[in-house]
């Protein structure tokens, strides 16, 4: 059987999104099963905050009004608050210079990008370099500035994040890198960035002047401990947040991936142009959704409730998965990557569990490319998403093994 290999059409000028490539894979395949699961999309199905409807019907008078572009007021103070709280008051901020509320995460990955690329000189082609796996709006990005998307390989040698004293030594391609995207906790593999990592990461990035993206989308889901935050570390340093910008948002936190509610902190100056930049051209947060988003922010019972789901769910993991197919159970982010190579890597596999069982994953091959190295690190994996109940998780991990055994 021929199958794609991953979202190859870099070579000819386009990409794929992995559901697409997952829809042509499967395309024409009948689930065996009568009960299919679908494990492929990271969409939160636990319960949202109860009060957000309330909250948003509040301010429903402000429809009437233009956002403002820098967010209320309101919800700068909650996104501080909420920052200080969570990384301590040496990760304190200005609510005022140092954020910036975003229409969900995703735009502001996106945007970030051609700010980057437009402060720093280069000679040549400017570079964009990403964790590989990688979330699709930082290709996205590379692509839409003309940057060179240079893929940085996490593989369990290396901890499932990028080596980055593997691109040290690089001064050519540093020289001419406008912003490096860095995932934490990482999306698939569950890998938690250290203190230690995250200080290698901006010494890297002020020595060679360019932006540090940390997208920490997955920060408030994890095992056991909290997973330090860039700004956290940052705040430490007599730079302060120079070259940084962290990403987060209330979509995997508070389960409201529909709100479309997201922020980023860090570089004043860079954030102070990334405004102006963003009420020319990008969309803005509706003021009901800022009036919600602030209320949210502020309230962490949820918060908890949700986090001790995933870890019912990860006990659900360990009891079916024992160990199998690489199976540890994540630091961080509601994700299983899970090997298997002796299944005839990912794109097999993915047919294999859907045409025997009717469980439905993502193959790694399609979350990543052809890396520096020359390997693609997802070819061997399969993503698969926690995002239903405990229950229903066990039964499609049953049905896993039983195909996979």
């Amino acid at each position: 059987m021929s199958l794609p290999s991953g979202p190859s059409a870099l070579a000819h000028g386009a990409i794929l999104s992995p559901f697409t490539e997952l829809r042509r894979l499967l395309d024409g395949i009948e689930p065996g099963h009568e009960e299919p699961i679908d494990l492929t999309i990271g969409e939160p199905r636990e319960a949202m905050p109860p009060f957000v409807v309330d909250m948003i019907v509040e301010a429903a008078a402000s429809f009437a009004k233009y956002p403002p572009i820098r967010g209320t007021e309101e919800l700068r103070n909650a996104i501080a608050e909420w920052i200080a709280q969570r990384y301590g008051p040496v990760a304190a901020i200005d609510p005022g210079r140092e954020v910036l509320p975003l229409n969900g995460s995703r735009e502001g990955l996106f945007y970030a990008a051609f700010l980057a690329v437009g402060r720093k000189r280069v000679k040549g082609r400017p570079a964009i370099l990403m964790c590989n796996p990688y979330y699709g709006a930082y290709i996205g990005a590379a692509m839409a500035v003309d940057a060179e998307p240079v893929f940085l390989n996490a593989t369990e040698a290396t901890g499932h994040l990028p080596d980055l004293d593997e691109i040290a030594d690089d001064k050519a391609l540093l020289d001419r890198t406008a912003a490096v995207y860095l995932c934490s906790p990482a999306n698939p593999q569950g890998a938690v960035a250290s203190p230690a990592y995250i200080g290698r990461a901006l010494e890297l990035a002020r020595a060679h002047d360019f932006m540090l993206f940390f997208d920490e989308c997955y920060s408030e889901i994890y095992s056991a401990e909290p997973p330090p935050g860039a700004l956290q570390v940052a705040a430490a340093t007599p730079e302060r947040f120079d070259n940084l910008v962290v990403f987060n948002s209330l979509s995997k936190r508070s389960n409201l991936p529909g709100l479309r509610s997201g922020f980023c902190a860090g570089d004043a100056k860079f954030l102070q142009t990334f405004a102006e930049m963003r009420n020319l051209v990008a969309p803005q947060m509706p003021g009901p959704t800022q009036h919600a988003s602030a209320a949210v922010w502020r309230e962490e019972a949820h918060v908890i409730v949700n986090r001790q789901a995933y870890r019912e769910k990860y006990d659900v993991c360990n009891i079916h998965l024992k160990g199998r197919y690489g199976h540890r159970r994540p630091a961080g982010g509601f994700f299983l990557w899970l090997d298997v190579i002796n299944f005839g890597g990912s794109g097999e596999a993915a047919v294999t569990l859907w045409k025997y069982c009717g469980v439905k994953v993502l193959p790694g091959a399609f979350l990543a490319q052809v890396g520096r190295d020359g390997t693609n690190p997802g070819k061997e994996y399969v993503r698969l998403a926690l995002v239903h109940d405990a229950v229903t998780v066990g039964k499609a991990l049953e049905r896993f093994v039983e195909v996979l055994a």
